[in-house]
């Protein structure tokens, strides 16, 4: 028999039986699941799996900084009086940008 190292990891009892329900399905184990993973790691050298922070694209980083501009109250947010004068500006907008 092989001598075994413990590796300890705390997570939330939910996830973990959400996990183990996961990996029952395909025959094995948090810890089978686990030993894969590091198996894998050590063959691809290092994260079987691109990490990465989600990119948007220009026009959506605009919007997204327009919309924290005015929730911290540093821009002024257009206002309408109707819900046609709303999709009017809208529809006009679209017809300019195209």
């Amino acid at each position: 028999m092989s001598k075994t190292a413990n590796i300890n990891v705390r997570i939330d009892p939910e996830f973990k039986s959400e996990v183990e329900s996961l990996y029952s399905k395909f025959g094995m184990s948090v810890t089978d699941a686990i030993n894969i993973f590091l198996h894998v790691s050590v063959m691809e050298g290092g994260l079987p799996f691109e990490v990465r922070q989600t990119r948007y694209n220009a026009e959506t980083e605009a919007a997204m900084k327009e919309a924290r501009a005015i929730a911290a109250g540093n821009l002024s947010a257009k206002k309408y009086s109707s819900a046609k004068e709303m999709i009017d500006d809208v529809l006009a907008e679209d017809t300019i940008n195209a």
